[in-house]
Parts: C-alpha cells; sequence; structure tokens
C-alpha cells in the first residue's frame, strides 16, 4: 500500500479508484487490442507494445475519462447536462458520454479546431459554442454556458473523475502485459499521464512511466523540471492535442510519479505518424505519435525494454495529412 507523502496528498484517485473508474465505464467502451510491430522496435532500439486506443469509442482514449466523469453524475446533475471546453477529442468524448444518459452536451471549441472534430461532436450530439483560441476566452465561454443552463463542467484533463477514467488504458495494458518495463503516453493536459502513472506504479512500483511531447510546445517538460507549472503560451506543433497546458491536479500527480518527460521534433512527429500507418496499418493523429516519435529520436533511457505506448487516437483529417505537399 503506498503511504501518503507531502508531494502526495491531496490526490483523490489511486488504484482503487481506477479499478471503480473501469467497472463503471466496461459494458461502454471498447477493450483496445495490443499491437506489436519487429521493425518499429528495431526503428526504437526497444521492445514496444502499442495500446490501441484510437480503436477506441469517439476514435480516442478520452472516451474513457468523460464516460466516468458523466457516469458518475447524480441524477439531479446530469439533468442539467454537461459543458466542457475542447479542440476536439474530449468533446467528442463528452457529447458521446452524454448521449448515453440522454442528457446535453455543450462543447467550447476554438474558432480554429479541426473541420473533422468539429464534425464528430455535432455528430455524436453535441452542440458547439466557438471562442477565440486562448485558455482564457474557453473558460469564459464555458462558465457562460454554466450560467446559461446549469450545466455541469467536466475538465478535459483537471478533473478526478476524468483522471481516473484515463487511467484504465494502462490497468488494460499491464493486465495484458504484465511483464513491461516501462509505459509512454503523450502529455498535453496531463490528464492521461496522471492517470496511467498512477495505475502502472500502484500495479508495479518499479515499472518507469514517461510523458513525450512536441519540442515546440514542452511546457510539461519545463514544469517538471523546474517544479511549478509553467504556462503553454505559445505552441508551435502539429499535434493539436497537446498544446494545453498543465492542471493543479495533473502537474501534482505528474511531479510526484513520473520518471521524466521526453520532447520530439515535428519532422519526427511526422515520420512517427507515417511509420505507424505503414507498419501497423493503423491511422493515428499526430498528438498519438509522440510516443513513438521520441522513441525514434532516442530521447528517453528505455534501450533494450519493454515499453507500453497508448495510440491516444486516430482522428485525422485525411484530406490534410502532414507528408503531403
Amino acid at each position: 500500500m503506498n503511504v501518503p507523502t507531502a508531494a502526495t496528498r491531496g490526490i483523490a484517485v489511486d488504484l482503487a479508484t481506477i479499478r471503480a473508474a473501469h467497472a463503471r465505464i466496461a459494458p461502454q467502451i471498447h477493450r483496445t487490442p495490443v499491437m506489436t510491430s519487429r521493425s518499429l522496435d528495431e526503428a526504437a532500439g526497444a521492445t514496444l507494445f502499442f495500446k490501441c486506443e484510437n480503436l477506441q469509442k469517439v476514435a480516442a482514449f478520452k472516451a474513457r475519462g468523460a464516460c466516468n466523469a458523466v457516469l458518475s453524475l447524480s441524477v439531479a446533475e446530469a439533468a442539467r447536462g454537461v459543458v466542457t471546453h475542447s479542440s476536439g477529442n474530449h468533446g467528442a468524448a463528452l457529447a458521446w458520454a452524454a448521449s448515453l444518459r440522454g442528457i446535453p452536451a455543450w462543447i467550447v471549441m476554438p474558432a480554429n479546431a479541426a473541420a473533422v472534430k468539429q464534425n464528430a461532436v455535432r455528430g455524436l450530439g453535441g452542440t458547439v459554442r466557438f471562442c477565440e483560441p486562448t485558455v482564457a476566452a474557453r473558460e469564459a465561454q464555458c462558465a457562460a454556458v454554466q450560467a446559461e443552463t446549469g450545466a455541469t463542467l467536466i475538465h478535459p484533463y483537471n478533473d478526478w473523475r476524468v483522471i481516473a477514467g484515463q487511467g484504465t488504458a494502462a490497468l488494460e495494458l499491464l493486465a495484458e502485459i504484465p511483464q513491461l518495463d516501462a509505459v509512454i503516453v503523450p502529455v498535453g493536459g496531463g490528464g492521461l499521464l496522471s492517470g496511467t502513472s498512477i495505475a502502472a506504479k500502484a500495479l508495479k512500483p518499479p515499472i518507469q512511466v514517461y510523458g513525450a511531447e512536441p519540442a515546440g510546445a514542452d511546457d510539461a517538460a519545463q514544469s517538471l523540471r523546474l517544479g511549478r507549472i509553467v504556462p503553454q503560451l505559445d505552441p508551435r506543433t502539429i499535434a493539436d492535442g497537446l498544446r494545453s497546458s498543465l492542471g493543479d491536479k495533473t502537474f501534482a500527480v505528474i511531479s510526484s510519479r513520473v520518471d521524466g518527460i521526453g520532447t520530439a521534433s515535428e519532422e519526427a512527429i511526422v515520420r512517427a505518424m507515417r511509420l505507424t500507418w505503414e507498419k501497423l496499418k493503423l491511422v493515428i493523429e499526430p498528438s498519438a505519435a509522440l510516443p513513438l516519435a521520441v522513441l525514434l529520436e532516442r530521447n528517453l533511457p528505455v534501450a533494450g525494454l519493454r515499453v507500453g505506448v497508448i495510440l491516444t487516437g486516430g482522428n485525422v483529417d485525411l484530406d490534410r495529412l502532414p507528408w503531403q505537399t
């Protein structure tokens, strides 16, 4: 049993919470497969096991956290609906989860959000409210919707219910591949990395847990290094799902449980995305390519290890692939 320390007090998610979340959401989500590729192992210098959350409901791991949050609401809370801000995948996931309970969902999206992600939200029954592409604008629009409707805010990542739900992917991965030495996941706002680190470290304390983010949006790496949240002010990356800043909850978990965060160049992200399409025959989006990109550039100390990689999403605009000119 983990004994709380000054660094971990106040963290409201543990292995039992994640197991309860898994029991809650299991009837609604896919138990996604784990795939391997000898050629990708050789390219990365490690033995890789890919957890295919791009094949999840709404084509992203975000279905897990959103589903757990919505199914955790009381009847009275649910009746007023839910609201969030999202560049796409969490918004689609929340719209889908809300549909399971027959409740409304308002999704605040930046005006420059990818059309494929806007359409996904609408197709799942969500009502889109546009805002300027800044954190302040997102939060202000969410507050306006809450004041108008009484909807419950389900934050994309800085919410214990969401973090617990995201941790269920690692729970499944380690149940299937218990011999892992390390696990690597993308980090934007940090919900997945938080849930993964809680689950993985509780199940297997020696395991190494790493985040992966773009070199042009490396606020999480800076935050971990400096011991405080460094805001994401000017992200420059194709990985649109990783342009968020850490929250106080996710930073508390990451700073106490994560072993490091590797960064990758834009060129490596595109290469990793294309290699995954070619070798695994899996459609993934740029954000999902970050762990492999970091491994290709050998930016984490995992040479020769058995490494779990969570492929986080597969929502791609097929008319604007990054390797097309």
